[in-house]
């Protein structure tokens, strides 16, 4: 229901209305007395802020106009107590509530507060008057504040006193029927009164000086406004001091009374007038110096206008004396100088700076002389420019040596012109050289690392698809995994192209034969609606270039161009010979003059805009969207250019297509046939192949892939290991070493050593980085056979069946039974194994292997019991880990021979060497983790097949 007494228009009548009071010390509204019923219906009524404190508690009740006040306080201020709602002035409000309800009435004005109504502390400064207000016994229940914010005013005042003060500003306001003042503090400080002093007009008046006297206000009572500006003299009568004292006013009239009030300020400005004085009398002293200089000397106004100038400028210039101030002294002035002149003298007026500038003043015989003319500003106390003092030199005799001097050196600024530009274009070329070597270096470290990661991940993959054969679902994922390990060494391959480290196989070849055998490919690669034209010059020359990165380089190309054209437009192949002179190549660092093949493809796509052709050879810069390319495209094919000693260059505009041209050195030799051999079946061999690798991950991949390829295979973990396996004598038919390698002995040089013991080894590199040991000018050394990593089983079966057929045969070659490379054959017979293992879980695992295969099998933890058991029954095979608690599995093996002479022995390690442990018919090696075939394997070997059957 709605209450008579709040039946009021506005937000907080309804607030009341509906806010539960039975919450407070007041209680619900239908308990509220005629009294406070009466005191809030005047409060809601009231225009200016009113606050009701109810209780000891001061439970508030308010108006709108307070509301407004309170701010961000409102509405949860409403009903609540004022101690706990503005704790911020708890005390102040603690005292009005106790003085106020004691009977007390209390006026405070410009009270200054710090409340918080906004989230932030802010001062306030408030007129309150507190009043109690009796309840229905007569008795103080309450205090009635009307609030008036004076925030605005009292800053506002606070402000005009700092400003006078600060500038000392004295105001007054002048009552001429009574002869009275109203003055300030600052204007008794200029006049010298004390602060008790009646000021009166007469008082005034007589501390003028007499001269002065006239103009007073009383003096001109009869005008307009008698307090117009006026300067005068204050005279101290104790000492006779003078100070000056200026006075500014206006009569303010009001039409409704027909009343006068005269309001004005006064200021000292004795400082001002003596500073005057004293310029007066330096200008008077500087003219007659000025007179008496041999140079021009002038001066100017604040502004810039010219108003004097020595008798010496127009004897000079033969002017009539005065003629040239203001603007006059541009007629001296060659009209081919004065534009400069007026535009730099407006420069150093506009930045209060030293003036200078060098023109032609004419003389009064009509000749031209050179001066300089020099100006600088005088200030006064407050920085502020008073005037401008200029004189003017002749330089003419300067000015003819300058030009002789100028000419003199004339041919030697353009040497040095030449020279800086030179150094530069150096400078430029070492910062690429050193870009592309930083980023070589990067590249290279990542792409060996990258690679031999690769390769262990496809050889075992390639393994592993020869045991899941039959598998369609494991097979494909194995496919599927095969080419992410192809997609990664083709990145490492990008980035080693653009490193400039990649190894080249250059061979003389003819461009235009190659774009014939290409045309099938990029038809098919570029699809149905490109248009494709290949354009052939007559004679082309042969050049001395890789011929499978080229085709790269052509295809790289050609996909850019049909995704620039968004799969249609007109793809154009250009090849011609091409000449780059000297001047052209001057403007290129590393671009020798000559004769090149070119090799131009254009296309009508998009195009490139100037800041995308800056970026464009960067590695993995790309403009095409996210996933559909790496950015080592074009980086791919500028470094591949570059380390071949080519040239490229690009030419493109938004809208217009791309023309991508690379110059090639031209060849005078004759055509290489170009021979295909990573094709036809892959086979293996019976030979005996040296693996020489420090990778031992990649090391047992190899020669896991060899051996199942039917070789015999030797294993070294790097080059002085394998040339120690070379000087035993060990038949060997081919090395195949890891380019990088640690230690003192280089792969190239252990290739040397081997082949002068062996001389008809064959020898194969591979590395995924080869720095400089066996590729030179980014070339492979002539007769090398380098195997890339990562590389297939299929690729690498069939480069060693090439550096084998290359090789000439070996008299000492060993066949190698067939049934060593023999895997998954079942045992022949009941024979015994020992397994010798002191870790339970790959112990078990192990006799499971072998139980599987139909073997009988012992066990033992340790060294001490395996002796014990080959003390008591017959083993026919000691398949013993290496690094046993009592012993190793050396020793244990030498005791066991003792025991049981010639007895077999496979070492099951987690190493891939072992020393004291040279592989041979009566010793083994697997590496752990192994499977049971290889296992088995080793243990066939071992016993010269005797465990087996076919």
């Amino acid at each position: 229901m709605r209450y008579p007494f709040l039946a009021v228009d506005g937000e907080i009548a309804s607030l009341i209305n509906t806010f539960d009071w039975a919450q407070t010390s007041i209680g619900p509204l239908s308990s509220w007395s005629t009294g406070l019923k009466s005191i809030v219906a005047v409060v809601l009524r009231a225009k200016v802020p009113m606050l009701l404190m109810w209780g000891a508690d001061g439970v508030m009740i308010y108006n709108d106009g307070f509301a407004a006040f309170a701010g961000g306080r409102h509405p949860a201020s409403l009903g609540s107590n004022i101690r706990e709602h503005w704790p911020e002035i708890v005390a102040f409000d603690a005292n009005v509530l106790d003085a106020v309800l004691g009977g007390a009435t209390l006026s405070c004005r410009d009270q200054h507060l710090v409340i918080e109504r906004n989230g932030a502390p802010e001062d306030v400064w408030l007129n309150l008057d507190c009043s109690p207000v009796p309840d229905d016994d007569g008795i103080p229940a309450g205090v009635l504040a009307i609030v008036v914010d004076t925030t605005l005013r009292v800053r506002t005042e606070q402000r005009l006193r700092i400003a006078q003060e600060a500038g000392g500003i004295g105001t007054f306001e002048w009552y001429p029927e009574t002869g009275m003042l109203d003055v300030s503090d600052e204007y008794r400080r200029i006049w010298g009164l004390a602060a008790d002093v009646v000021v009166t007009d007469r008082l005034l008046v007589d501390l003028l000086h007499p001269d002065d006297r006239t103009a007073s206000g009383p003096a001109k009572l009869g005008q307009n406004n008698p307090l117009d500006y006026v300067e005068y003299r204050r005279v101290d009568a104790a000492t006779g001091d003078i100070r000056w004292i200026a006075r500014r006013g206006e009569v303010v009239s009001s039409p409704e009374s027909g009343q006068r009030r005269f309001i004005g300020v006064a200021f000292d400005i004795t400082d001002r007038k003596c500073a005057e004085a004293a310029i007066r009398e330096s200008e008077a002293r500087f003219r007659n110096l000025a007179q008496s200089m041999p140079n021009h000397v002038w001066t100017a106004r604040p502004d810039g206008r010219l108003d004097w100038f020595n008798d010496r400028v127009y004897r000079y210039s033969g002017a009539p004396a005065g003629t040239l101030d203001g603007d006059g002294w541009g007629s001296i002035v060659h009209p081919d100088d004065l534009r400069n002149a007026a535009e730099s003298w407006a420069a150093a007026r506009h930045a209060g700076q030293q003036y200078e500038a060098e023109f032609r003043l004419r003389r009064h015989d009509g000749a031209y002389r050179w001066h300089i003319a020099r100006a600088v500003s005088l200030r006064d106390a407050t920085g502020r420019i008073e005037k401008w003092i200029g004189t003017n030199t002749d330089i003419q005799e300067q000015k003819i040596a300058e030009a002789s001097l100028a000419d003199l050196a004339a041919t030697l600024e353009q040497r040095v012109e030449a020279r800086t530009t030179e150094l530069l274009q150096t400078q430029d070329a070492l910062r690429q050289s050193q870009k592309m070597e930083s980023i070589g270096n990067l590249t290279g470290g990542v792409a060996h690392d990258f690679n031999n990661l690769l390769q262990v991940i496809g050889g075992n993959l390639q393994l592993l698809l020869s045991e899941l054969a039959g598998n369609d679902r494991a097979e494909q994922r194995i496919h599927n995994a095969m080419a992410g390990v192809a997609r990664g060494a083709k990145l490492a391959s990008q980035l080693l192209s653009f490193g400039r480290r990649q190894p080249l196989a250059p061979k003389v070849v003819n461009i235009g034969r190659l774009l014939r055998n290409l045309d099938d490919i990029l038809r098919r690669s570029l699809g149905e609606a490109i248009e494709i034209e290949t354009i052939v010059a007559g004679g082309l020359w042969n050049t001395y270039i890789d011929p499978g990165n080229v085709e790269n380089a052509i295809l790289n190309l050609a996909i850019n161009a049909r995704d620039a054209m968004d799969g249609n437009g007109k793809l154009t192949i250009e090849a011609g010979n091409a000449f780059l002179d000297s001047d052209y190549a001057q403007a290129y660092a590393d671009v020798p003059p000559g004769q090149y093949v070119l090799l131009a493809v254009t296309d009508t796509g998009t195009g490139m805009s100037v800041e995308t052709l800056e970026k464009v050879f960067e590695p993995f810069f790309t403009t095409k969207p996210e996933g559909r390319g790496t950015g080592l495209g074009l980086s791919m094919v500028y470094g591949f250019v570059k380390q071949s000693g080519g040239h490229i260059k690009i030419y493109s505009e938004l809208g217009q297509g791309t023309t991508i041209k690379l110059y090639l050195p031209r060849s005078p030799q004759s055509e290489d046939v170009i021979v295909e051999r990573d094709a036809g079946p892959v086979i293996g061999g019976n030979e005996t192949i040296l693996v020489a690798e420090d990778d031992e991950a990649v090391r047992n991949t190899v020669v896991a892939i060899l051996s199942d390829l039917g070789y015999r295979v030797l294993k070294a973990r790097d080059a002085q290991s394998a040339l120690t396996i070379i000087e035993s004598g060990a038949s060997i038919d081919l090395l195949f070493t890891d380019v990088v390698m640690p230690g003192a002995l280089k792969s190239p040089e252990l290739a040397r050593k081997a082949l002068e013991r062996l001389p008809h080894l064959g020898v194969l590199f591979t590395s995924g980085y080869t720095e400089n040991s066996i590729v030179h000018s980014g070339r492979l050394d002539e007769g090398v056979e380098l195997l890339s990593k990562p590389y297939t089983r299929e690729a690498l079966a069939r480069r060693i069946r090439h550096v084998l057929a290359k090789a000439l045969p070996r008299a000492s070659a060993v066949e190698v039974p067939a049934q060593e490379a023999g895997i998954g054959m079942r045992p022949d017979g009941k024979q015994t194994i020992l397994v010798c293992e002191d870790d339970w879980l790959i112990r078990a695992s192990t006799v499971d292997m072998l139980e599987d295969q139909g073997y009988a099998v012992l066990e033992a933890a340790d060294a001490k019991t395996a002796l014990v058991v080959l003390s008591e029954r017959t083993v026919d095979v000691l398949v013993t880990d290496v690094g046993l608690p009592d012993m190793s599995g050396v020793m244990l093996a030498e005791r066991a021979r003792i025991l049981l002479p010639g007895l077999p022995v496979v070492f099951a390690t987690g190493h891939s060497d072992v020393e004291g442990v040279t592989p041979g018919p009566l010793v083994q090696l697997v590496v752990k983790p192994f499977s049971g075939k290889t296992l088995a394997a080793a243990i066939a070997f071992v016993t010269g097949g005797r465990g087996l059957v076919g």
